[in-house]
Order: structure tokens, then sequence, then C-alpha cells
């Protein structure tokens, strides 16, 4: 994986930031939607957490369905994503997507690896006061096209996939279908 427009990107200067995605945002439709500046950087890894899915506050996410991506502490785990290189014009946006001001998610610095064995800084999210809860398989679904159309190792594919959903069989919004149908035809296509 070309890692080059994180070359020598030391994090939040400039014009720009770097954005490590764990979730939804690992897939480019999604992070599009309101984030147009994102420009996929490298595949990184994040040591010592653990990917978890939850419900802030106890509520079901009423766009997903079930859990929601996010990330604590664990000695030994990892969590791969995307490094995504972003405009600052789009910061409210990607707080305001990620529920920031309602206290859903909290802005936290980290350090991440990439594949090259580079430790680069990375502004990430971290849900608080939540409770663990399987996502919805259209939720997962998003997270593993994302990790597939970014090349995430395959390891960590295989068990991004070994994750139970709930079984929310209900419709998701409009904008999600479509975010879905895109990923998948980008990445089926012959």
């Amino acid at each position: 994986m070309a890692s080059s427009s994180c070359e020598g990107h030391a994090g939040q200067e400039g014009e720009t930031f770097l954005y490590f995605a764990y979730g939804s945002n690992l897939l480019t439709e999604r992070i599009h939607l309101r984030n147009p500046s994102a420009v996929f950087c490298c595949v990184a890894r994040l040591q010592d957490f653990k990917l978890d899915f939850g419900n802030f506050q106890g509520k079901t996410s009423e766009r997903w369905h079930g859990g929601i991506a996010t990330i604590f502490q664990s000695p030994g785990d990892e969590v791969w994503g995307v490094v995504w290189k972003m405009n600052k014009s789009n910061l409210s946006s990607l707080d305001e997507q990620e529920g920031v001001k309602s206290g859903v998610y909290v802005v936290i610095e980290i350090k991440v690896s990439t594949q090259e064995g580079k430790e680069i800084t990375c502004r990430s999210y971290l849900m608080t006061n939540y409770e663990s809860a399987p996502p919805s398989p259209q939720y997962k679904k998003v997270i593993c096209l994302g990790a597939k159309e970014n090349s995430l190792p395959l390891e960590y594919q295989e068990k991004l996939k070994a994750i139970e959903p709930n079984d929310y069989k209900g419709k998701i919004s409009d904008e999600m279908e479509e975010i879905i149908k895109k990923g998948e035809s980008k990445l089926y296509r012959t």
C-alpha cells in the first residue's frame, strides 16, 4: 500500500489533518458522504486497543439499528483501519457525524503504525458511556466492505466477518442503502 500522502506528515499542521477510521468510515462512500476532502493515505494499525460495538447510553442507533463501532484500550490487541488525509474545513462535519457535541464520541489523538512501520499521529474517536451491543447486519457489512476495499490484513478481515450481528431485518435509511450498494458494486465489478 502506498503511504506517500502521509510521508512527512506529523499530524495536525497546516490545512489538513489525519483521521484514523476503524468503523463505517473505512468505506470511501461513507466517509465522502459528509467529508468530501478525505483522501486515502494508508492502512494502519492501532496497537493495544480492541474494536467493540455499543449503544451510547444504552440507546440503539436510529441510523444503524444496532451497536456502532468504538475502541477501548486492551493490551496486546490491535485494531486495523484507514488513515484519511482531510482538509480542516471538514473537521466540524466529521465531529458532527461522530456525535461529538451530543457526547456520543470524544476526540482522541492516537499514534498508529503504517504497514511500513512508520508511526503517525491521527485524530480518532472513542465512544463514551456505552453498553456493548452487536451491530446490525447492514452496519457490519459497511465495515467489512471498507476493510476489503482498502485491503486491510486478511486475518483482520476474517475477524470482522466473524462478528455476530444482531437480528435486525428492517429497513435502513435510503442514504445508507445507497452507500452499501455503491460499495458492493465497486468491489464486485468484473
